[in-house]
């Protein structure tokens, strides 16, 4: 049975650009939602105008809630998968098809654009940041994700439905592809053009790599509890768990992704000792690490190295202030992040 699919648009403020992603949308696809999140500057009639369908947000309240909203509408719509892409033109249209076949071949699956091919596109913070966001998302996921930041992904509904959504602005894209890992769902990649030529992004390089960090970790910690205490089990999330009750509440969640977020050093230090302590009783625990062939010792490894990141940014940038040009930074993170084929 072909599926029936549509385009999904997280929009704030795009005018500028709204129309021309609706509109090439439209050649692919039957039919564009778009979620228009506060705007106060027309987007929402420029949307309309140029083909899609509008839901309106009153008041902005950040791309994860738009997209909740999104899956809602495309499900009342009797869609049974969504295209996600951004209203700033970071994503092109014309990759839509690459999404369509994959998800033909593999309706089950989530599939995420992938730009790492074009790295020398890429702004150089952002590079790294994506380089360490993988490192760590793919272990929760349970398995290696290429591109994890990418907002331009083919998402069936069946599975939205079936995992809780407690996060909110970019976090949430983080959220799904953590918990669909942890279902047992393959997240599978194609590769889309890079973009990185515009200023009409929202993202907030600080705050939300924070925000995205911080529930990360915070997830990591429930996930590696469980796994440590169960035989042969990666799979460990199923709705409505531990990380999802403590979502459902705003002073607890925020005290306790504080505490996992601070705590970070030694969480990994933490669960190498359960580890040792347990695989006498427990026999093959934290089987998710054991697949990756990587071990509790690197990631304890990788995780303290990473503290002395901001040291190595400032003298970078201090030598290049001098006229050297280094990008140690780069070198740095190549050499300590593992990329997962080193770990074979």
């Amino acid at each position: 049975m072909t599926s029936r699919i549509c385009v999904v648009i997280p929009a704030y403020n795009a005018s500028e650009t709204i129309a021309d992603v609706v509109r090439g949308a439209l050649r692919h696809v039957p039919f564009v939602i778009v979620a228009d999140d506060g705007s106060t500057d027309g987007t929402a009639k420029l949307a309309v105008e140029a083909g899609a369908r509008v839901v309106s947000i009153e008041k902005n309240q950040g791309k994860g809630h738009a997209l909740k909203v999104l899956f809602q509408t495309a499900r009342n719509e009797g869609c049974d998968a969504v295209v996600s892409m951004d209203a700033d033109m970071q994503h092109n249209p014309e990759d839509i098809p690459r999404f369509l076949e994959a998800h033909s071949l593999h309706p089950r699956d989530v599939i995420v654009g992938s730009r790492m091919h074009e790295m020398e596109k890429i702004p150089r913070g952002r590079h790294n940041s994506m380089l360490i966001a993988r490192f760590y998302i793919s272990l929760a996921a349970n398995q290696f994700i290429g591109d994890t930041q990418c907002g331009f992904r083919l998402y069936p509904l069946s599975l939205v439905k079936d995992i809780v959504l407690t996060t909110d602005r970019y976090v949430t894209e983080a959220e799904i592809l953590m918990k669909a890992g942890g279902a047992g769902v393959l997240i599978r990649s194609v590769r889309v053009e890079t973009i990185y030529d515009n200023n009409n992004s929202h993202f907030r390089p600080v705050m939300d790599i924070v925000a995205i960090t911080a529930y990360v970790i915070s997830y990591i910690v429930t996930k590696w509890l469980v796994e440590g205490v169960l035989s042969d089990r990666p799979y460990t999330y199923a709705p409505n768990n531990i990380r999802d009750i403590i979502g459902r509440y705003t002073t607890i969640d925020t005290v306790f992704q504080t505490m996992t977020l601070l705590l970070a050093p030694v969480i990994p230090v933490f669960f190498f000792v359960e580890q040792i302590l347990f695989s006498p009783i427990v026999k093959n625990n934290y089987v998710s690490i054991r697949r990756f062939n990587i071990g509790f010792p690197r990631i304890i490894l990788v995780t303290h190295l990473l503290l002395i990141l901001p040291i190595i940014a400032i003298v970078e940038k201090s030598w290049n202030a001098i006229g050297s040009e280094v990008q140690l930074v780069d070198r740095f993170v190549k050499r300590v992040v593992p990329s997962f084929e080193d770990t074979k």
